[in-house]
């Protein structure tokens, strides 16, 4: 069996410090998880790369909402992807859909041709395609590492019969990484029953501000926020090796 590996979703530096302080093996760097994730600013990424010693991916996803993107969301995205060559990332996290669902393999052979030597993940664009089975052919004809999914539903443990499925339609041409709803409750019964050797959380818990002072007022600007927790990374790493 080969080794298991978690993935922590970062939607910070402070997320991306904690995930490799808690023995994750790789960090997914992303901004505004609530939106499913977008591509970190700048310097976020650039401080990140600085700091982590673990395998660095970024998403690039430009917006929330849907995978279909037009010639200028095109253009930032394969800009993003070359900030990150420049900076020696190790990989980048990508995926798009064309209007009916369908992998769209142009955009992102594009995207990949500017990642040059890096890694790349299909995102979870893969669970919004109208058939996943096709949707895995594309990806590996794209010459994609692995793709990041939760079996189309709502959580990876819904999903996993599916992702077993896709795994075994897969038959080692790409790897299926298991994420959505990943817990250390049941991370391991998870790896076991999809089939997967690689899994996907945010770890994520409250984080309270330290400001004494707060307008109350302004309801729609929230002064406390979410951060991957080093002790829920160790905590998933604990019970997925055992």
């Amino acid at each position: 069996m080969s080794r298991r590996s978690l993935e922590i979703s970062a939607n910070s530096l402070g997320s991306a410090l904690a995930a490799q302080a808690g023995g994750a093996d790789r960090v997914e760097l992303c901004e505004n998880l609530g939106e499913g994730g977008t591509t970190p600013s700048y310097g976020t990424l650039a401080v990140a790369r600085e700091r982590l010693r673990i395998p660095l991916y970024v998403l690039i996803r430009p917006r929330g909402g849907d995978f279909l993107y037009g010639e200028s969301e095109l253009a930032v995205m394969r800009a993003d992807v070359e900030t990150c060559v420049r900076l020696g990332c190790d990989g980048v996290v990508i995926g798009a859909l064309d209007a009916d669902g369908e992998v769209d393999s142009a955009l992102c052979r594009e995207l990949i041709v500017a990642a040059g030597p890096l890694g790349v993940t299909f995102h979870r664009a893969f669970d919004a395609a109208r058939d996943q089975g096709r949707a895995l052919e594309a990806a590996i004809a794209l010459g994609c590492e692995r793709i990041l999914t939760s079996g189309a539903a709502a959580d990876a443990w819904t999903g996993a019969d599916r992702i077993a499925a896709l795994a075994a339609q897969a038959a080692g041409r790409i790897s299926l990484m298991a994420g959505a709803g990943v817990t250390p409750q049941n991370i391991l019964a998870l790896a076991e029953r999809a089939g997967v050797d690689e899994l996907h959380a945010s770890a994520k818990t409250p984080k309270r501000s330290a400001m004494r002072y707060r307008n109350e007022a302004l309801a729609g600007l929230a002064v406390d926020w979410e951060q991957s927790d080093e002790g829920r990374v160790r905590a998933l790493v604990g019970a997925l090796r055992g």
